[in-house]
């Protein structure tokens, strides 16, 4: 790796996010940080980087094109060039399609897919010129439909078309596509998951003793990166999923809506 590669992240004040800014510095790369809490960015440059020369942050909604086109401007007139583009920030939701208010799905889409669409779209000239890599943070829930998560899984399944889609486009191109599937991650994101009408449940549903953390999530993501992988899948669970929904998918729909089931407060009734 060069030390003058730069790479963007979203979503980078918490959870993975944050991780990924810290193993990628420690590897060294310079970063562009970027998120919505930009005083939380600027005391993790001033711990990482207090020169400044390696690290930047950038206040920006992935939901706003205007944002991701400024955050991708920013880059380029402070490191001249962009090297990977880690598509982090995300959010999701936990209620029956049918008792949902539709704000919800689409917030979730704009954020999730659309997050994705904006901030690789202006990075990709930039991306293209350096042959660099796109990095998306998918889920099981981007090859299977999560019951209570129908929002979340659309964003994901859209995630991993677009993804491909542009893989393919620029095979002869040198342009690295990585879909990473992480698996359950203890992380904030569950903790401020959307209920049915939009406000944050406050709580996670999960045992998080059981999930994986987010620094050994950034640590696989960074070797990804450089051997330049096409995916990422980190859980058992995620593999298994795979494999059983290829061959046996309506067994793996019994076995999700029983894991689904017994969540803590779940919707859906055993």
């Amino acid at each position: 790796m060069k030390s003058t590669e730069v790479v963007v992240i979203t979503g980078a004040s918490s959870g993975i996010g944050l991780a990924c800014v810290k193993a990628f510095y420690s590897a060294g790369y310079t970063i562009v940080a970027a998120s919505r809490s930009i005083d939380v960015l600027k005391n993790i440059g001033e711990e990482l980087n207090p020169e400044g020369n390696k690290y930047a942050s950038f206040k920006a909604d992935v939901s706003i094109e205007e944002d991701c086109k400024h955050l991708i401007e920013y880059a380029i007139e402070r490191f001249g060039r962009i090297d990977v583009l880690i598509n982090n920030a995300g959010i999701t939701m936990r209620a029956l399609f049918d008792e949902i208010d539709l704000k919800v799905m689409k917030q979730i889409m704009d954020v999730n897919f659309w997050g994705v669409v904006y901030c690789t779209r202006y990075a990709m000239p930039y991306l293209l010129e350096s042959k660099g890599i796109i990095v998306g943070m998918s889920s099981v829930a981007g090859y299977k439909g999560l019951p209570t998560r129908s929002g979340y899984s659309a964003s994901k399944f859209a995630l991993e078309g677009f993804l491909e889609s542009l893989r393919i486009e620029n095979l002869k191109k040198g342009l690295s596509v990585l879909i990473a599937r992480p698996g359950f991650v203890a992380t904030n994101i569950r903790n401020t998951m959307m209920s049915a009408d939009g406000t944050q449940q406050g709580v996670s549903h999960k045992d998080e003793g059981r999930s994986m953390l987010p620094e050994d999530v950034a640590s696989n993501l960074l070797t990804a990166v450089q051997k330049r992988k096409r995916t990422m899948i980190l859980s058992s669970t995620a593999i298994l999923s795979f494999w059983l929904n290829k061959f046996v998918p309506g067994y793996l729909d019994k076995l999700v809506f029983k894991h689904v089931a017994s969540e803590k407060d779940s919707p859906l009734k055993k």
